[in-house]
């Protein structure tokens, strides 16, 4: 129930500038700075004319002092800095009062430069919106940290609040929208009516398969994939039929797939994902597997397609030299998971307590580490006795 209070909370929350103290923000009183330039009379006096849009100078010696990359802003956003009116002071207490160190902020505004364009009440609502997803400031700090433009690209925050009541509207929860706005917060600057497509993309995709859920279809996929909203309906239609045709799997049988782990590769690059099938297809048969052992091995581990021909072969390579047989591999491919040198010391380890692939199979080396030691141990103990 609290969670349902949570939501209704937020979908009916003020837009107004101010917020309330409930919500935890001190109002900042700052004004925007407006750095205005005039042309000294070193530079009216100047034979060459002034460049027409120069940089603003007072702004470049501010940005300095706040120990922000001016050089990586030019190449990120230059239009910012030949603004007369900017409010990278007020943006700076804002952030810093949030709990933001002096480096977070610096690299903020290094790699996202419009940030210092949004006015106090902008942020302080956007912050209010964030917070009824986030459980505190210092959650919403590490995103801005990692993907400053999630806050600070889009400066319509009645858009980021339809785009949560629409989320909501799918059955979404709010651990669900954390998730989504923790690993994907590009998702809540679309347009609605770009996360709506997508959503009826994977609706209409149900029906034609045959399914009788599409809503609960779409949110299945979207949560096994919180990347696929900020991806274009063109690539994930082009992938569903390229896994279609490729694996030549009925429509029932894709229906339940693309539910799965399936839906965890839909968000790749056609491109990328034709080619590493292609990649995958050659380099399987070249060591005489058949057809449906290739996709057998889709089917239980789709994220092979994610690994690329060198990195793939590379663990292949490792796991044959190593005396385990492709079949195995078939059976269990997510070994191929782990990094080809965590592979190769896992074989070794396990050799020197002579440990038998074929007769006792490759599942120990698909283990976390803790569990791989104790059996080591265990190895290690009957050898002595």
């Amino acid at each position: 129930m609290a969670a349902v209070h949570r939501l209704r909370a937020l979908l009916s929350l003020h837009r107004s500038a101010t917020l309330q103290p409930s919500l935890g923000f001190v109002p900042v009183q700052l004004t925007s700075t407006c750095l205005f330039r005039g042309l000294s009379s070193s530079d009216t006096n100047s034979e060459s004319p002034p460049p027409l849009n120069p940089e603003n100078k007072s702004l470049l010696e501010n940005l300095n002092l706040m120990g922000v990359d001016v050089t990586k802003a030019r190449q990120r956003q230059p239009g910012v800095l030949r603004k007369a009116c900017t409010n990278e002071q007020a943006v700076a207490q804002f952030l810093k009062g949030k709990g933001a160190s002096h480096k977070v902020i610096a690299s903020i505004i290094s790699r996202y430069p419009r940030a210092i364009t949004r006015s106090v009440g902008h942020m302080e609502q956007r912050w209010g919106l964030w917070r009824n997803i986030f459980e505190t400031d210092a959650e919403i700090v590490t995103i801005l940290d990692r993907s400053p433009e999630s806050f600070f690209r889009s400066s319509d925050n009645g858009n980021l609040e339809k785009n949560i009541a629409f989320l909501v509207s799918l059955g979404m929860n709010t651990k669900e929208l954390h998730r989504l706005l923790k690993t994907a917060p590009r998702t809540f600057s679309n347009s609605v009516a770009l996360n709506r497509q997508m959503v009826e993309l994977l609706e209409d995709t149900c029906v034609e398969l045959g399914g009788k859920s599409p809503e609960q279809f779409a949110k299945a996929v979207i949560s096994r994939n919180l990347y696929i909203l900020i991806r274009s309906v063109k690539r994930v239609k082009t992938n569903i039929n390229i896994l279609r045709s490729s694996l030549k799997l009925s429509d029932s049988e894709l229906l339940a797939l693309l539910q799965g782990p399936v839906a965890e590769i839909l968000d790749l690059s056609s491109e990328y994902l034709r080619k590493n099938f292609n990649s995958l297809q050659q380099r399987m048969v070249s060591l005489g597997c058949r057809q449906a052992d290739i996709e057998k091995l889709i089917l239980s581990y789709p994220m092979v397609l994610y690994i690329g021909l060198d990195t793939l072969s590379a663990k292949l390579d490792c796991l044959l030299k190593g005396g385990i047989a492709i079949e195995q591999i078939v059976e269990k491919p997510k070994v191929l998971d782990y990094s080809t040198q965590n592979i190769a010391v896992r074989i070794e380890e396990l050799k020197k307590v002579g440990y038998d692939f074929k007769k006792n199979g490759i599942s120990v080396l698909d283990t976390s580490r803790k569990r791989f030691d104790a059996k080591l141990q265990r190895l290690a103990a009957s050898l002595d006795q």
